[in-house]
């Protein structure tokens, strides 16, 4: 099997799980994934598939350079957005078309270490991203594991379309973590929308999103208690720099 053939299981692994019911975290043909293959193409979602039943078919391969150049050039039509993703796919005799969600996993594969991502729509955590007190909710960080998986803060992206605009407003948002930070994010959110989460593999995608959740879950659970009670800046940064936690990370993310 050829490093190209294992990515593509990998994310055929992990869009299974992402999409299986239990964990409620997307139903019908929402969400999407990607890995890249390559210094210069990636595997992301065809439009339409349903994650929880994802298979081969259920991708397409796309070059970076074409969607990248589509990412930073003039406004385009809904119609000519669609052209060009067809155009990109590396086979173009390959079936399916890539989701209107390519141009920003194309853009988030270019970060450091990020060679996984899994965008999802959980219920509890779109409770809070459609909430009034999005801002809020979804920046503060509640206990170690929280940090230790999740890392010290997370981006927040307004509501907007989707496809190249919000790619765009993705990229704004994740250049100014990264030069605040020193890092790339784990945790996008995307108010009125959902969660999207990057990682180096596969199971780190997972487990990030799975950690997130519980997050948001006790996060409602805390309301009925007075609300919740985030942990300050320097107890964040602590759990985030000790060695020991670090430690602890690479143990987890190889489990």
């Amino acid at each position: 099997m050829t490093a190209v053939d294992d990515t593509l299981n990998q994310l055929i692994t992990l869009s299974q799980h992402l999409g299986d019911p239990a964990n409620d975290y997307v139903i019908l043909g929402e969400g999407n994934t990607s890995a890249r293959a390559d210094d210069q193409s990636f595997w992301v979602k065809a439009s339409g598939a349903a994650l929880r039943s994802s298979s081969r078919d259920s991708f397409v391969r796309v070059r970076f350079d074409p969607v990248l150049e589509m990412l930073n050039g003039p406004e385009l039509s809904d119609e000519e957005i669609r052209r060009r993703l067809a155009a990109a796919k590396a086979d173009p005799a390959e079936p399916g078309h890539p989701s209107v969600e390519t141009a920003f996993h194309a853009a988030c594969l270019q970060l450091p270490g990020v060679r996984f991502i899994g965008h999802t729509h959980p219920t509890a955590v779109n409770m809070l991203t459609c909430s009034n007190a999005f801002e809020a909710m979804v920046q503060g960080r509640l206990f170690p594991d929280h940090v230790v998986m999740c890392g010290p803060a997370s981006v927040l992206v307004p509501y907007t379309d989707p496809g190249l605009p919000l790619a765009r407003a993705i990229c704004q948002q994740v250049q100014a973590f990264v030069d605040t930070h020193g890092e790339a994010p784990k945790t996008i959110f995307l108010q009125n929308h959902g969660l999207i989460v990057l990682g180096a593999t596969a199971q780190q995608v997972e487990k990030i999103t799975a950690m997130t959740v519980k997050a948001a879950r006790i996060l409602h659970g805390t309301f009925a208690f007075g609300g919740p009670r985030f942990m300050s800046a320097g107890a964040v940064e602590r759990i985030h720099t000790r060695p020991d936690e670090h430690y602890r990370q690479q143990v987890i993310d190889t489990e």
